[in-house]
């Protein structure tokens, strides 16, 4: 049965120490815009009833709470993605589902993430992943049941470890473009995308 008062918490995921970019890409200018301002633009604000920033950058998470978002501080960010993914559980521990979304994504459309929880929202027992053709990627939507698989995950590992458990769980979204679901590792992969 779909949950309208479902308490929808979102998670931008901003940590990483983007060593392949050889400076904090979240910095770094697309069409305007940093790569980081870009995510807090995209999230509709209006479908979660908390929005988390996690970072181990201040000024980051100075911008977060500018925009009136919760922030976390990730001390440890060489632990890996799975320690963003710990705190963000933490903080948000009382939310009945967890969207994640990462920062490098500067062509996704809010719209997309829109769509997301409106299959989520009509589907609350499933895992949400947005999707292009064949290809998977992010944000994901994962709700509370999913909390302690995701809160045991170690080092550099993300949700996707915990879908491929539950296959049988997951729902795909997908996007209009497949651009949407390009993140930016390097230098080369944000200049071919303003392309």
């Amino acid at each position: 049965m779909p949950q309208a008062s479902c308490r929808i918490g979102c998670v931008l995921m901003a940590a990483g120490s983007s060593e392949r970019f050889h400076s904090n890409k979240l910095n770094a200018m697309f069409n305007g815009k940093t790569l980081f301002e870009r995510a807090l633009d995209v999230v509709p604000v209006e479908a979660f009833y908390q929005v988390l920033v996690v970072s181990q950058y201040m000024p980051l998470i100075e911008q977060a709470h500018e925009r009136g978002f919760l922030a976390q501080k990730n001390d440890h960010p060489n632990a890996g993605l799975s320690h963003t993914i710990a705190l963000a559980i933490g903080t948000l521990h009382d939310a009945d589902a967890l969207l994640f979304l990462v920062a490098d994504q500067p062509l996704l459309r809010k719209q997309s993430i829109r769509n997301a929880i409106s299959l989520y929202r009509a589907n609350p027992d499933h895992i949400i992943a947005m999707a292009f053709g064949e290809r998977r990627g992010n944000p994901c939507i994962f709700p509370r049941a999913y909390f302690p698989e995701l809160f045991a995950l170690e080092g550099d590992t993300g949700g996707m470890s915990v879908i491929k458990q539950h296959e049988d769980k997951l729902l795909l979204c997908y996007a209009q473009d497949g651009r949407e679901l390009m993140d930016v590792d390097t230098v080369d992969q944000l200049y071919s995308l303003i392309r």
